[in-house]
């Protein structure tokens, strides 16, 4: 809720504001300092400096850093594109407390994206939060835990467990996990249900119905199978699969994006 009212007085201050890209003293390799910890920014190519911009937060996965995110083909790659500023935390040690609902890295996290608005023109309707492994699992801890509103998830390969109670849930959800990943294992449910792995968000929104939507790939070495909840009380649910193991499907973060801000989907 703060990021979404500083950025909003910053969109309506003296147009001299409007000048250039707000942040000059923090983007890409050279982070941003919140406090004792820091993140990683980068903006979109051809941005004017001016226009409000989608935010895609991503967590880095275990024994990284936001650096390698914001150099990352299938994360930056796709944001650059897109015209989406990405922001990449810095994990403590570099992982994240996911375990438990009092974890501090979900108030981090939201002081992240305070900082962001102070720095950026953001859209406050179009803050997706994404992550890969460990950050797959921290992207869901924080659309669950966090007190500010959130579009979309865009998870991989990392979640919370199903069993969990969360008050509150993001606009929509939408996650990728391979059959084969023995990193962070599939969680298959019950009678080896291969729709598990979002039972937590379908229960939440009240959804009931399952509707396969078939195949889809953008290159050919990897084709995922869709299964979309849209008869929800409330929000989305989608879940895409792939018979691999534990990696960020190419084209897959760029392909979400474009669904969500209504663009037709494209690879790269």
């Amino acid at each position: 809720m703060i990021y979404r009212l500083i950025s909003l007085l910053m969109l309506a201050a003296s147009p001299a504001f409007s000048m250039g890209p707000w942040n000059t003293d923090c983007h890409g390799d050279t982070a941003c300092e919140v406090g004792e910890r820091s993140y990683h920014v980068l903006e979109p190519d051809g941005w004017d400096g001016e226009t409000p911009l989608p935010v895609l937060l991503h967590f880095h996965g275990w024994a990284r850093q936001g650096t390698v995110v914001v150099k990352h083909e299938r994360i930056a790659g796709a944001t650059k594109r897109r015209g989406v500023l990405l922001v990449a935390p810095n994990g403590l040690g570099k992982s994240w407390n996911f375990w438990a609902s009092d974890t501090g890295d979900v108030g981090f996290a939201d002081r992240v994206l305070d900082d962001v608005a102070k720095r950026y023109p953001i859209d406050p309707e179009r803050v997706y939060v994404s992550g890969y492994s460990f950050g797959g699992a921290m992207a869901w801890r924080y659309v669950c835990q966090s007190g500010n509103d959130t579009a979309a998830l865009l998870a991989v390969a990392g979640s919370i467990r199903q069993t969990e109670t969360c008050p509150q849930a993001p606009g929509e959800v939408r996650h990728v996990h391979g059959l084969d990943d023995t990193v962070m294992d599939f969680p298959f449910g019950p009678g080896g249900d291969t729709t598990y792995p979002v039972a937590l968000w379908r229960e939440m929104y009240g959804c009931r119905s399952a509707t396969p939507q078939g195949d889809w790939s953008v290159v050919p070495f990897l084709t995922l199978s869709r299964v979309e909840w849209t008869d929800c009380a409330i929000g989305q649910v989608t879940l895409d699969t792939h018979p691999g193991g534990h990696f960020i499907p190419h084209g897959w973060i760029g392909w979400q994006l474009d669904e969500l801000l209504g663009e037709t989907p494209a690879y790269p």
